[in-house]
């Protein structure tokens, strides 16, 4: 495909998207026909009640889910043609994640956590990426320690320079802040809308915060796995 017209296509494009699950009590359906584009560049909050899709939602666009029905396409990759390994190389390659929890390995310090990812992508600079990337989020200073040596704020913010040590086009975020207190959430959030923006990445934000869904340019509600509200600072398609 050419790359400009490769460039056109949304960040993320599901299509009539389902998610089931198997249960002794029967099929459980998790996420029941979304219909979602987000264009590149964009900020987009997800906001719903505990178990109304939203992590699952995230988990089938990061390709850590497959979907039970429907097409879901992320930075112009039809994720249903690839298979475990492609899935792993799209998501080192294009996607930052950052959870809630910081998912930082015990044994490695915090240099080697960031440089971890680029490593697999083959990257020769891959420590001296992952040292610029400690920087850019301003723990460059812990840079030999261990997480159990770190702060949650610092452990997040260690988390959060190994999602964007790649330059990821698409960042993908749950509820990052959800075990900072507040001033060290607010810092985090600030820090990610920043680099954000300095890179150009898209932005998918999973949040109870409605001070953040203020800050990105559409809201998406969930409720039962549905779509059931959309809200934008500017008027967008019903898509």
């Amino acid at each position: 495909m050419d790359q400009t017209l490769q460039d056109r296509k949304p960040a993320i494009h599901l299509e009539d998207v389902h998610v089931t699950l198997p249960s002794r009590a029967g099929p459980v359906p998790i996420l029941r026909g979304i219909d979602l584009n987000v264009p590149r560049g964009q900020a987009i909050a997800v906001v719903g009640r505990s178990g109304s899709g939203k992590s699952t939602l995230l988990m089938i666009i990061a390709g850590l889910e497959r979907a039970t029905r429907g097409r879901v396409e992320v930075v112009g990759a039809d994720l249903s043609r690839l298979d475990e390994d492609g899935l792993a190389r799209l998501r080192a390659a294009n996607i930052g994640i950052v959870f809630q929890s910081f998912h930082l390995v015990p044994t490695m310090t915090a240099l080697e956590n960031v440089a971890l990812p680029l490593e697999f992508l083959g990257r020769d600079d891959a420590f001296e990426r992952a040292r610029a990337a400690l920087a850019d989020v301003g723990v460059s200073h812990r840079e030999a320690h261990f997480p159990g040596q770190l702060s949650g704020g610092e452990q997040q913010r260690v988390a959060l320079a190994r999602a964007l040590g790649s330059r990821p086009a698409l960042i993908l975020a749950d509820e990052p802040t959800g075990n900072l207190d507040l001033t060290t959430g607010a810092q985090v959030m600030d820090l990610l809308f920043d680099l954000k923006e300095r890179t150009g990445a898209t932005l998918l934000l999973i949040t109870h915060d409605r001070s953040l869904t203020k800050r990105c340019d559409r809201t998406v509600s969930l409720a039962d796995g549905r779509i059931v509200a959309r809200e934008g600072k500017r008027r967008v398609s019903a898509s």
